[in-house]
Formats: structure tokens, C-alpha cells, sequence
């Protein structure tokens, strides 16, 4: 039987997304799949576990929460366009085109989650030779 299953998952930048697309792709049964980063949600449409779907999700690290699981949308009727279109009057005056205030650049990189952790390296420590001390003549032997 296929179903839709919406999963709430933190997909912050582009790395997260390829990781939890891909950990999903490879289950049996999966038809689609859509990962939308504004919503922050993860659509996958088939015959998959929904228990399969949110495992997989959740061994990427990413915390998955259940929006809903139930059948797919019904998909359009292609009859009910063309009355839409008829509806429509024609002698109506063109209207302004309202400019979009578009979402503000970001480097998709950026993920706290995704970037990895820098080590630094322990200094080694260097040993002390009697030449090297600083006053040699008060060594104690």
C-alpha cells in the first residue's frame, strides 16, 4: 500500500540534506522523495516502512519528528484547469508586478552540526638536556 510519510527534520544547509536523502534513497519501497529546507520537513512517498524511514533519518544525527503518515494526495484532474482558464476575464487590466523580497544569501556550508571540529595539536614537549638547561652550573646531579 503506498503512503506518504512527513517527517519535521532540521535540514539547515545543502550537506544535511544530500546525507539525509541519500541515508533514505537506499530503503526498499521509497517512490519519491522531497526535502524541503524552508519548511524543514522530508517527504517520502512509497511503500517504505514509516518506522524503516524514521530510523534511517535519525542515524544521520538528525532528530526526525512525525508530522503525519497517511495515503498521497490525489493527483490533479486536468479537466478542472480548463474551466479555471474560461473563468477568467479577459479585458481585465494588467496588473503591477510586486517585487519579492527574496530570502537573504547565506553560504549553505555554514551548519554548526556539519562543519567539522577543529583539533589542535598537542605541542610536543621538549626535554632538557644538560647543555640546554639555563644555568648549568648549579645542575644538581
Amino acid at each position: 500500500m503506498v503512503q506518504r510519510t512527513v517527517l519535521k527534520v532540521d535540514i539547515s544547509c545543502q550537506k544535511c540534506k544530500t546525507k539525509v536523502l541519500k541515508a533514505v534513497s537506499t530503503l526498499e519501497g521509497v517512490d519519491t522523495i522531497e526535502a524541503d529546507q524552508g519548511k524543514g520537513t522530508l517527504t517520502v512517498t512509497g511503500n517504505a516502512d514509516p518506522y524503516e524511514i524514521i530510523l534511517r533519518t535519525r542515524k544521520t544525527g538528525k532528530h526526525a519528528e512525525v508530522v503525519s503518515i497517511g495515503p498521497p494526495p490525489a493527483p490533479p484532474k486536468q479537466g478542472g484547469q480548463k474551466k479555471e482558464e474560461e473563468k477568467k476575464p479577459e479585458n481585465k487590466k494588467p496588473e503591477e508586478k510586486k517585487t519579492e523580497q527574496k530570502a537573504p544569501i547565506y553560504d549553505p556550508c555554514t551548519c554548526p552540526q556539519c562543519q567539522p571540529v577543529l583539533l589542535m595539536p598537542m605541542p610536543m614537549p621538549v626535554p632538557l638536556y644538560r647543555c640546554d638547561e639555563p644555568n648549568p652550573s648549579c645542575s644538581i646531579m
